[in-house]
C-alpha cells in the first residue's frame, strides 16, 4: 500500500516524505514538492478568454462546404448582472443566413431576401420557405419555457426561459443560455475550414444593464463532456469569444429612478425630471427640477400628481417653475423612506413601484450605502444579504412566493388612477457599528441604487431635518457677523490712522504759512507742501468706496 502511494506521487509533482497508517481504514501521507519535476505549460494557440461582465461563445460545432452548425453561449458572469427577455443581434459580413436553429428564434422570418437576393440565385434548388432568417442583422430571442421539450426547437441544456438570464448568486442553473443554429455560407467562402463568425454583437434586456459588445476574437476550442456519456471530452472545431461589459447609465438614459423620503421633512424629493428620457413629452421643461410633493403623492402616476404639487407648492410657498417640469418616465422607482431615527438605530422602508404592464419575475435589487453598510440589523420582508466583496452591497430580493413584481392596473372604479405594482420592506440598521453616523444630515440614504441590474437615476437633492437646516442658518449668520464686524474694525482702525497722520501734519502746515508772509519763495514752497494731506484725503475716501 504505502509502495503504491508512493509510485502515484513520485510520477507526479510530489515525492512521498512519511506515510502513517492509523486503524484499518485511514492513511496519512505527507508529501513534498519534487525539485526536479517539470511542469509543462500549455501554450495556446490562439488568444486566452478574456473576463467580462457578460461572454458570449461561438462555437462551429460541424462545418460543411456549404454550411455549417454553430452554438452560440451566453454565460453571465457579473454577480449583479441580469438579462430578461434578451436580445441578441449582430451583423454577417459575408452573405450569410440562418437555415435553422434550436433553443432561440428569430423575430423576423421572411425568406423573400434570399430568393431576391445573392443567395437565391447561388442556392437554385434550395427551398426558402424553411428558412428561418435572412436579414443581415437577425434579432435573436430565447424560446419561452413551453418550448424546453419540444423535439424540434427545444432540448437543449440552459435553453428556453424566456430569455432570463440570472446572476450566478441568486441561481446558478440560471446564469447561461445556449442555442444552437445552421448557417448557410456564400462564395467564395465555401471551403470547410472556411468559417467567419458574425460581427457588431449587441445584446440587451428590458429593465437591465446596457452592455457595450467588443469584436470576436478567436480563442483555443470550447470543451465538452462526450455525448455518449463516456468519461471523455469533444472539441469544438473552431470557437469565437465575445466580451460585452456593463456602461453606466447616461443622464437621462436610465430605466429606473429613486425617490427620497424621510420622518423629518414633510415634502418628498421625487425622480428627477426626464431620469429615463423626454422624447415624447412636449409643453413642459425637461431641465427644470421636479417639484416637492407630499409623501402620499408618489403612490400616484405622474399625470395624477399635478394638483397636488400645486396646493404643496402653494402651502409652503415653493417656487413653481414655468413651465412646470417633465415627468421621469421611468416604467420601475424606488423609494427610500427614513422611518425613525433614536440614540442606538434607525430604521427605513424600501417601496418598489411597478409603472409598466409587464411583471419582473425573480427580482432583485442591490443598494450601496457606504456609511450605514455596517449597521444593517435585518430585513423583514424581502431576502436580504449583505456582500463585503461586491463594493459593500445590500442584495434584496423577493421571497419565495413573492418574487412577482406585478405590473400596473386600473383603479377600483372608472376615473380612479391607475395603481401601480409595488412591494415593500422594513430595514433596521444598528448605530454599534457606525458612530458617528448622523442621518438627519443625509448619512442615511443610498448612494447606489440598482435594479435588476441596473442601475437607477439618484436624486440631486436629500430631505434636510428643520434642525439640521437651523443649525446651517445659525452658522452661515455667525460668519456673516464676524466678516462684518472685521469691516467695521477695518474701517475705524484705518479712520484713525489718516486722522492721526493729518493732525502732525497740520501744525508745519500753519508754520509755513506764517513764515511765508516775508517771502515769495517761501509762500510757493508752502503751496507745494500743503498739497500733501489733500491727496491723503482723497486716499482714504477712495478706500472707504472699497468697503
Amino acid at each position: 500500500m504505502p509502495q503504491i502511494a508512493a509510485e502515484v506521487f513520485i510520477n507526479s509533482i510530489f515525492i512521498v516524505y512519511f506515510l502513517s497508517i492509523v486503524g484499518k481504514t485511514y492513511m496519512q501521507v505527507c508529501c513534498k514538492k519534487d525539485p526536479k519535476a517539470k511542469v509543462d505549460k500549455k501554450k495556446l494557440k490562439f488568444l486566452p478568454r478574456r473576463y467580462g461582465d457578460l461572454s458570449l461563445t461561438y462555437d462551429v460545432l460541424q462545418a460543411y462546404s456549404s454550411s455549417y452548425e454553430a452554438q452560440v453561449t451566453i454565460d453571465n458572469i457579473n454577480p449583479l448582472g441580469r438579462l430578461d427577455h434578451w436580445n441578441l443581434t449582430w451583423e454577417w459580413m459575408n452573405g450569410e443566413f440562418i437555415s435553422t436553429m434550436k433553443g432561440a428564434y428569430t423575430h423576423k422570418r421572411d425568406y423573400s431576401e434570399c430568393i431576391y437576393g445573392p443567395a437565391g440565385k447561388y442556392y437554385k434548388d434550395l427551398d426558402f420557405s424553411t428558412i428561418m432568417n435572412c436579414d443581415k442583422k437577425p434579432v435573436i430571442s430565447d424560446l419561452p419555457a413551453d418550448r424546453k421539450n419540444d423535439s424540434q426547437v427545444g432540448r437543449l441544456p440552459y435553453c428556453c426561459r424566456n430569455g432570463t438570464l440570472l446572476p450566478a448568486i441568486m441561481d446558478e442553473s440560471k446564469a447561461r443560455s445556449i442555442f444552437q443554429l445552421q448557417v448557410y455560407k456564400m462564395p467564395p467562402f465555401l471551403n470547410r475550414t472556411a468559417l467567419v463568425p458574425p460581427e457588431k454583437w449587441k445584446i440587451d434586456g428590458v429593465v437591465n444593464p446596457q452592455y457595450k459588445c467588443g469584436a470576436p476574437i478567436r480563442v483555443d476550442p470550447s470543451e465538452f463532456p462526450d455525448p455518449s456519456g463516456l468519461n471523455s471530452k469533444t472539441y469544438a472545431i473552431a470557437s469565437w469569444q465575445v466580451t460585452c461589459n456593463i456602461t453606466r447609465p447616461k443622464e437621462k438614459l436610465a430605466r429606473c429612478c429613486v425617490s427620497f423620503s424621510a420622518y423629518y421633512n414633510r415634502s418628498a424629493i421625487p425622480c428627477n425630471t426626464c431620469a429615463c428620457g423626454c422624447d415624447d413629452n412636449k409643453g413642459c421643461s425637461q431641465t427644470a427640477r421636479a417639484m416637492l410633493l407630499p409623501t402620499e403623492s408618489l403612490l400616484l402616476p405622474f399625470e395624477n400628481r399635478t394638483k397636488k404639487a400645486l396646493a404643496w407648492a402653494d402651502l409652503h410657498k415653493f417656487k413653481v417653475p414655468n413651465p412646470r417640469p417633465c415627468p421621469d418616465n421611468c416604467p420601475v422607482s424606488i423609494n427610500w423612506h427614513i422611518d425613525s431615527d433614536h440614540n442606538t438605530g434607525w430604521t427605513a422602508s424600501v417601496t418598489l413601484f411597478n409603472w409598466d404592464d409587464s411583471v419582473f419575475e425573480d427580482w432583485f435589487a442591490a443598494i450601496q450605502i457606504d456609511k450605514a453598510y455596517r449597521g444593517l440589523e435585518g430585513v423583514y420582508s424581502f431576502n436580504g444579504t449583505k456582500f463585503d466583496n461586491l463594493n459593500r452591497t445590500i442584495f434584496l430580493q423577493g421571497l419565495p412566493g413573492l418574487n412577482f413584481l406585478m405590473g400596473e392596473v386600473n383603479g377600483t372604479r372608472k376615473g380612479d388612477p391607475r395603481i401601480p405594482g409595488k412591494q415593500q420592506t422594513k430595514i433596521s440598521f444598528t448605530k454599534k457599528h457606525t458612530p458617528g453616523i448622523n442621518i438627519p444630515r443625509g448619512d442615511g440614504f443610498p448612494t447606489r441604487i440598482l435594479f435588476n441590474g441596473e442601475e437607477c437615476a439618484l436624486p440631486t437633492q436629500i430631505p434636510r431635518s428643520s434642525a439640521e437646516q437651523k443649525s446651517h442658518f445659525k452658522f452661515l449668520t455667525v460668519i456673516i457677523m464676524a466678516i462684518m464686524t472685521f469691516i467695521l474694525i477695518s474701517i475705524k482702525a484705518n479712520r484713525n490712522h489718516f486722522l492721526a497722520h493729518d493732525t502732525t501734519f497740520l501744525p508745519q502746515q500753519r508754520s509755513r504759512k506764517k513764515t511765508a508772509a516775508f517771502s515769495g519763495q517761501e509762500m510757493e514752497h508752502d503751496a507745494t507742501m500743503s498739497s500733501g494731506p489733500v491727496s491723503i484725503k482723497v486716499d482714504y475716501q477712495r478706500k472707504m468706496e472699497t468697503f
